[in-house]
């Protein structure tokens, strides 16, 4: 039989598909699956490979697609290397710089969240304990549920990015070895672009250039954080042993102070921006004024300027030992080397001067061995003020009521020894709602009455979803602790009281923007003309509010600052 009549006996041989069309159209299917698969691979890591690490880098509306318009050398160059790999070791190589590429975009995601709110970048060698911080932020603020919620998202989410990442390297690898031939013209015409885009210096957003090698320039910081760390480490050993002031003798410290009773207050979130930023100042400044002409009438004065704070937007620890321990302390390996060491701090600097130290810390909520290193004779923390009202999302008790434990406790007695009190506000903590309103002081009792004023308030749920109602909480916050340090001190307050408060770091970026300066105010107020007369050296400018061009230090030089005007050496006489 011919072949013709072969075919014409038992067509489905010479034409399957037509025999068979349930076959062909599963054919058709799984070859468009595999062509969306393919697509979608090529997207996941184009994305992971162009992507900035900082939200603010990309554009709003219409111009965000023109973000991304951009050619990765990086990936280039992997392909590359890919091609000319041994079939052998092809696949390995893939597998092994997928899994890299996937975490380097978990760290970039990571990176987001950090400049969001610390205005700086994920250290990934030291900053681990501050997802701890995290979820204890997360938890106090949206409720347990909330906060397992976000971690179980946070895991599933960093694990499928991973292999995700990974699968699509090894999906794009097997094409392109397949295709050899094209994947290599490919290569070359995409080099070829990149050195046109960068000859060009060519891009459609400014500050996003098409050039981009973004994801081998965060695989280069990251790896260079060990060595830079280990150099950190050995620095900082260096700083902390230098000390002009750690053996002098208990009476040479402090002697222009001597029968005070000193009051150093920590205002959480208290940044320039608030006085810098007319939408912020609007609101703070008029605080700031009408407590300046309130202390002025009850016989004190005020004198203002700024320091730099090592931090921005959290990390208050970092900023509290940095000024009390005159070093700068802007990481957490610095932070752990101070408190397991014997550094000189302006606390201890008080006791050994024959003062009283205690520090009332709201925001600790668990044991806190740190506080042995900083020197105080004994600190009331959440759990031994007294309080017995609501929470304010994260702060556990209102400024206020905080200030009237200090005075019940402590200042109120009528006989006791002269004092260094450590006050850290936390009213003005991230997320800024509800925020606490002023009450007659002899109302306040254990804080129940701040039951119905957390009820009748917006939650920081609700607040947060709207840009401009955040300012506006933060803003109030801050005139809400400044009224209630003003208050205590004109209703409480004696000729022989001297208050330092300051901010310990600017708000988050949500609040101030890009590029804030870590710039927070520093004032000092004192009924006693002779203890103003021991800073008329610092330039420091009168009132509660610092004007733009008030001195600025950084926050370490305060403690030496300090120590100097107030020893025998800042005697006017």
């Amino acid at each position: 039989m011919s072949e013709a009549n072969v075919s014409e006996a038992n067509p489905s041989e010479a034409n399957p598909s037509e025999a068979n069309p349930s076959e062909a159209k599963g054919g058709r299917v799984r070859r468009a699956a595999a062509i969306v698969t393919t697509v979608l691979a090529a997207l996941l890591v184009f994305l992971a490979l162009v992507t900035p690490d900082q939200v603010s880098r990309l554009p709003a509306g219409s111009y965000l697609p023109a973000a991304f318009v951009r050619v990765p050398i990086d990936g280039v160059i992997v392909i590359a290397i890919l091609l000319v790999l041994p079939r052998r070791v092809r696949r390995p190589a893939a597998v092994v710089l997928g899994a890299l590429l996937g975490l380097l975009t978990v760290i970039k995601l990571i990176d987001m969240g950090f400049f969001a709110v610390l205005a700086r970048r994920f250290d990934p060698v030291l900053d681990w304990p501050l997802f701890a911080d995290g979820y204890r932020f997360v938890k106090d603020s949206f409720g347990l549920p909330g906060a397992i919620g976000a971690v179980i998202l946070a895991v599933l989410l960093a694990v499928g990015l991973v292999l995700a990442i990974t699968f699509a390297v090894m999906r794009l690898t097997a094409l392109a070895a397949r295709h050899r031939k094209a994947a290599a013209g490919s290569v070359a015409a995409v080099a070829a672009a990149y050195v046109a885009v960068v000859a060009l210096s060519a891009t459609f957003i400014p500050g996003v250039w098409v050039a981009s090698s973004a994801a081998a320039d965060l695989a280069y910081d990251t790896a260079l954080k060990i060595p830079e760390d280990i150099r950190d480490r050995d620095a900082f050993a260096t700083e902390v042993a230098q000390d002009r002031f750690r053996d002098v003798p208990g009476d040479q410290l402090l002697t222009g102070l001597r029968g005070k009773d000193v009051v150093v207050a920590f205002v959480e979130s208290y940044g320039r921006s608030a006085i810098d930023d007319r939408g912020l100042a609007a609101e703070v400044a008029p605080v700031l004024d009408a407590g300046t002409r309130q202390l002025t009438a009850a016989g004190y004065t005020a004198r203002s300027g700024y320091l730099t704070s090592p931090t921005a937007g959290g990390g208050s620890w970092l900023a509290h030992s940095t000024f009390l321990s005159g070093v700068w302390i802007d990481n957490e390996q610095r932070y752990r080397s101070l408190v397991s060491g014997d550094r000189f701090t302006l606390t201890r600097s008080f006791g050994r001067a024959g003062f009283r130290t205690v520090g009332f810390e709201p925001g600790v909520t668990y044991a806190w061995p740190e506080a042995e290193f900083y020197g105080y004779d004994k600190v009331y923390d959440s759990h031994t003020m007294g309080y017995r009202g609501p929470s304010f999302s994260w702060s556990t008790m209102p400024d206020q009521f905080v200030l009237e434990a200090l005075q019940r406790a402590e200042l109120g007695r009528a006989q006791h020894a002269p004092t260094l009190s450590e006050v850290t506000f936390t009213s003005s903590h991230t997320p800024w709602a509800p925020v606490p309103r002023m009450v007659d002081w002899d109302t306040i009792g254990d804080g129940s009455l701040y039951g119905p004023m957390v009820a009748n308030q917006e939650k920081a749920g609700s607040v947060w979803k709207d840009h401009a109602k955040i300012r506006s909480a933060y803003a109030r916050s801050i005139g809400y602790s400044v009224q209630s340090l003003v208050s205590w001190l004109t209703t409480y307050g004696t000729p022989d009281t001297v208050v330092v408060f300051l901010g310990d770091h600017q708000p988050a970026p949500i609040v101030t923007g890009e590029n804030a300066s870590r710039d927070v105010p520093v004032t000092l107020v004192a009924h006693d003309p002779a203890v103003l007369k021991r800073i008329d050296g610092w330039g420091w400018q009168d009132g509660l509010k610092p004007g733009r061009d008030a001195p600025v230090w950084r926050m370490d030089q305060f403690r030496d600052h300090f120590l100097t005007a107030f020893g025998p050496a800042g005697d006017p006489h």
